[in-house]
Order: C-alpha cells, then sequence, then structure tokens
C-alpha cells in the first residue's frame, strides 16, 4: 500500500528528531557529572578543532566531579581554555596531569530556568515531527488527487500516519520528563 511505504520511508526524518532531541538534552548541565557535557567541546590541537573526547581519557569518578586525562600532556592548557570558552559555567583546575571539573550545586532558580529551557527544545522537537506529519499528509492528499490512491486509503493513511505521530511524541514527552526530573532532583 503506497500510504505505507510514504510514511516508512519518512520513518528516519521522525528518529532524526527524537536523536536531535537527545543530544540537546545531553548538553544540559545538571547537578550530576556527565561526560557528555565537555565530550564535544572543541580543542585547538596544533591548529585543528578537535573534540575534546578524541585528545583524551573523560570519566566521572564521583557524582559531582569530571576527570580529563589527556593523552597529550602538552595540551592540557589548551582544553584548560577549551573549557572556559565553551560557557558551560565550569572553572577547570589542572595538576599537570589531570583536569578536573567540579560541578557547583545548582540554585533553585537556575532549575527553573533549565526546565523551561527543556520545555522550550522539546516543543522544537514537536514542531519539527508536526511539519514532517504535514509534509506526509500533503503527498497522501496529493496521491489521493491523482489517483494513485482511494479516499479510503487516504483515510487509512491518515490514521497510520497518527499513530507513528502519536509515537514519537510520546517519546518526545518522555524524555522531556526525565530530564526535567534529573534536573529537579537535588
Amino acid at each position: 500500500m503506497m500510504n505505507l511505504d510514504l510514511i516508512d520511508k519518512k520513518e528516519g526524518e521522525f528518529a532524526k528528531v527524537i536523536e536531535h532531541l537527545k543530544s540537546e538534552l545531553a548538553t544540559l548541565r545538571t547537578g550530576r557529572a556527565s561526560t557528555t557535557l565537555v565530550d564535544h567541546i572543541e580543542v585547538d590541537y596544533y591548529g585543528t578543532k578537535t573534540p575534546l573526547i578524541q585528545l583524551g581519557q573523560i570519566a566521572v569518578p564521583e557524582p559531582r566531579m569530571i576527570t580529563i586525562q589527556p593523552y597529550d600532556k602538552g595540551i592540557i592548557k589548551d582544553i584548560e581554555k577549551a573549557i572556559q570558552a565553551s560557557n558551560i559555567g565550569i572553572n577547570p583546575s589542572n595538576d599537570g596531569n589531570f583536569i578536573r571539573l567540579t560541578i557547583p550545586q545548582m540554585t533553585e532558580e537556575r532549575r527553573k530556568e533549565l526546565t523551561k529551557l527543556v520545555s522550550q527544545i522539546s516543543e522544537k522537537s514537536r514542531v519539527s515531527i508536526r511539519n514532517i506529519r504535514e509534509e506526509i499528509w500533503r503527498e497522501i492528499q496529493n496521491f489521493e488527487k491523482i489517483g494513485k490512491i482511494s479516499e479510503d486509503d487516504k483515510i487509512k493513511g491518515k490514521e497510520d500516519l497518527q499513530k507513528v505521530v502519536d509515537k514519537y511524541n510520546e517519546e518526545v514527552k518522555r524524555l522531556a520528563q526525565a530530564k526535567e526530573k534529573e534536573i529537579l532532583t537535588i
């Protein structure tokens, strides 16, 4: 059936929206340490912007601490500079071998700001899902207009499309709620 093929072809776009949402939420700093907070930071490594994750071992030895052990001790100052320039709000300390990042406790005000930000990010994802849905729905309607599918197939296609959209919207809601809970947990 034409409708299901169309929905299946576009399902990858829905999945990309979810992956993007996950990566956006992972960069939000909560009260807990996570390597995702720093692994995307780009460091000037001999003139080339290189992700921090490729330049050293990143670990979380304690709930509120991240350690970075560079593979090349000569770039420890460059890593420090990149972390300070990244605006994650944490000052690095280095002992010559390791860089330590201590995550400060969040204030109640900051927690509220972050939950609003989670809402904004998840709403953008819902809008993206709606846009994909509208695109597919226009194509289904067009197929009916040019006679490729019947009106019954169009109605069935709309129902199938809504099931897929509901599934992805539920995933957005689940991810947002989990992040909000993580932010609000002291």
